[in-house]
């Protein structure tokens, strides 16, 4: 198969990762020879560590291929009948795991209301980035967050033809500024390759899907779970609220960090970016996204809280994670950079 690139000869496809283990491996082997190997049996999810890598990283590859696929496999991948029956499997054990974590969360507005306050002593990754932080930090950060950067918004948008009125309107406004405003160098996700350029790393799409852990592909696999069922349209919108609410002032911090390590102007100006903008989209998703959402659907106020609590139950982990390994003085990937 011919790789696809763009009109600069980048390509866009990803490459396949290695495997993390026995589904992992078995969803791989099946993607680069579909007539010599054959997918795990569904049942096989059942044993394994629903936030572990080895399902993280099968549920990730499953869903690439409703994004931009990898260089060397059929796209008709993308609905064969078994692998989806594969990824069922592994979304209810992904799911069960996380609403385990979150059983109790709060009212949707309450919850909203949770996100607005900062610490006091934040003792986060962006505050100690901000504070401390040396330039092999921030690109361990930038490498990390590739995963999602570099698809900013994509997996958000699947919820736009299942929303209608007000909440439509809302959120396809919010996304319009996420895609540069119909300018292709103001794309987000073209924003952040340029922050990668600055931070001497390569921005190629899925280059370092290898070196991030099961936290963080946990996150992105939220997002995508929620936004290609339309069960989870309000759980998506939970998340979308949460993305813009804690924006700001996380990106704040960032970019105070790359103006203080010298990271450039790209890498500055990505965070820059997003402390104004979505500083005015917290008000719009707060008031129109989901308040049109929950005049239309009130049913759905629970999948909204649940999409915020669920959030920041996994963005918690990966904080944690990232910080264990810094403390340590060890890198917070799989393989150092």
């Amino acid at each position: 198969m011919t790789d696809v690139v763009t009109a600069t000869g980048a390509a866009l496809e990803g490459e396949l990762p290695g495997a993390r283990g026995d589904v992992s491996q078995g969803v791989l082997n099946a993607l680069r020879d579909p007539a010599g190997a054959r997918l795990p049996h569904p049942g096989s999810a059942e044993s394994a560590d629903p936030l572990g890598d080895d399902l993280q990283l099968a549920l990730y590859v499953c869903y690439e291929l409703h994004y931009r696929g990898f260089s060397g496999v059929d796209p008709a991948w993308e609905w064969d009948p078994d692998l989806l029956a594969l990824r069922a499997a592994m979304e209810r054990r992904f799911l069960r795991a996380v609403r385990d974590r979150t059983a109790g969360h709060l009212d949707v507005y309450d919850a909203l209301d949770e996100l607005l306050v900062e610490p006091v002593d934040g003792t986060g990754v962006s505050y100690f980035l901000k504070d401390e932080g040396q330039l092999r930090h921030l690109r361990e950060y930038a490498a990390m967050r590739s995963l999602y950067h570099l698809k900013e918004a994509d997996p958000h948008a699947w919820v736009i033809p299942r929303l209608h009125g007000r909440a439509k309107a809302a959120f396809v406004a919010v996304e319009f500024d996420e895609f540069g405003g119909g300018r292709a160098e103001r794309v987000h996700a073209r924003l952040f390759a340029d922050l990668m350029a600055d931070l001497g790393l390569d921005p190629a799409y899925g280059r370092y899907l290898d070196a991030a852990p099961a936290e963080m592909l946990a996150n992105v696999n939220l997002m995508s779970l929620f936004g290609l069922h339309r069960a989870h349209r309000g759980a998506l919108v939970g998340h979308f609220a949460h993305v813009e609410v804690t924006s700001s002032p996380g990106s704040r911090r960032l970019a105070e960090a790359m103006r203080r390590t010298g990271a450039g102007p790209a890498a500055e100006h990505f965070y820059a970016e997003h402390v104004t903008a979505d500083a005015v989209h917290e008000q719009i998703v707060r008031r129109d996204v989901i308040g049109g959402l929950l005049a239309d659907e009130p049913s759905l106020a629970s999948d909204v809280a649940f999409g915020i609590a669920a959030t920041t139950c996994l963005e918690d982990r990966l904080g944690d994670r990232i910080m264990a390994a810094w403390r340590n003085g060890s890198t917070s990937l799989r393989t150092p950079l």
